[in-house]
């Protein structure tokens, strides 16, 4: 990462947009200039880029001259919208939306687990959901060793991966139920205080989630491996951050719980929190605002022939979002691949 370059964040306003400019300045991207862009409405806030304050500028079809490498974090139909025009006016879009994921020629890249699929790019790379990034990140040692035939994983999603509005939603309607008010609902169809809700995205005719079918193709394209049988059910819950998962797995040949510990413990991006007499263990307050994807309950599943239950945690935000595409960035600097072919 000799140059440096000029880097556009798209929806730097919101929430992963705030965290993609404090990972681009922690981890010392070289960046020769940040352009924040966002609505009209945004134009012309300042906002911290490490100790700078940059000037935010409303997202037009003309923004992304001279850009050479432009995150997007603003939905699905603004990134169908202009990620195509940053791309042809010669900038690198990794994209954080649903958007572009499983077209066939854009990779679906988390660094630790496929860095190949960058190679051979043609300008828009995309982000995973945040819900896969992380436990594709534990799968991968564990699929190597052994051969993952079927994952079963229920999610314990937080608020923050619906953005600032659900935040304040779960704690207004905390401060109102404690205070003996009914609580007001208006981004979720239920309140989130005090309860689980098992409906992330809209519902399929299948009866599943589309966070859930995400979960399932996702995984299958990052790890490269059509065969992996991924069944999910995914849950918002009034955690303010951090993504909880429980995953079971069941392998083609025999991984004991200790080669599966020592395995993480040498993956990249894994931090193995495992020991249950020291009530040691994953929990989304530790993991909010750190790196790391956790790992642990890691143990035996005693109901089939070579099966392994696991508890991942990872700050949704970050690895699940903004530190993955700068991750990315990172990746494409280092192959020298900050280029449209």
């Amino acid at each position: 990462m000799s140059r440096g370059y000029r880097v556009a964040v798209v929806g730097a306003t919101g929430a992963v947009g705030h965290e993609m400019r404090s990972v681009l300045a922690q981890r010392k991207f070289p960046v020769t200039e940040l352009i924040p862009l966002a609505s009209a409405r945004s134009a012309g806030i300042e906002l911290e880029f490490g100790e700078q304050c940059v000037e935010c500028r409303e997202l037009t079809e003309d923004s992304f001259a001279g850009i050479d490498l432009a995150l997007f974090s603003a939905g699905g139909a603004l990134s169908k919208q202009f990620a195509p025009l940053a791309r042809d006016a010669g900038c690198v879009v990794i994209d954080n939306s649903s958007a572009w994921r499983m077209e066939a020629d854009v990779p679906l890249v988390v660094p630790e687990v496929n860095p190949e699929a960058v190679v051979g790019h043609k300008g828009i790379i995309a982000n995973p959901n945040c819900s896969t990034i992380q436990m594709v990140v534990a799968l991968k040692p564990l699929h190597d060793a052994a051969k993952i035939r079927r994952v079963v994983v229920s999610t314990y999603q937080a608020v923050s991966g619906t953005g600032t509005k659900a935040v304040a939603e779960l704690i207004r309607q905390s401060d109102e139920i404690l205070e003996g008010v009914k609580p007001a609902i208006e981004v979720y169809p239920h309140q989130i205080a005090f309860n689980a809700l098992p409906h992330i995205d809209s519902f399929l005719e299948d009866g599943s989630t589309k966070e859930e079918w995400k979960m399932v193709v996702e995984t299958q394209k990052i790890m490269g491996d059509d065969s992996i049988e991924v069944t999910a059910t995914c849950v918002r819950v009034p955690v303010m951050n951090g993504h909880s998962e429980s995953v079971n797995l069941e392998f083609a040949s025999e991984l004991s719980p200790e080669d599966a510990r020592e395995l993480l413990r040498k993956a990249p991006g894994v931090c193995v929190s495992d020991d249950p007499e020291q009530n040691e263990y994953p929990m989304p307050i530790h993991a909010s605002g750190t790196d790391c994807t956790y790992v642990g309950r890691i143990r035996r599943d005693p109901t089939v022939e070579h099966g392994l239950n696991l508890w991942v945690v990872a700050d949704n935000l970050r690895k699940g979002a903004a530190l993955n595409a700068v991750q990315i960035a990172e990746l494409l600097a280092e192959r020298d691949l900050v280029r449209v072919p």
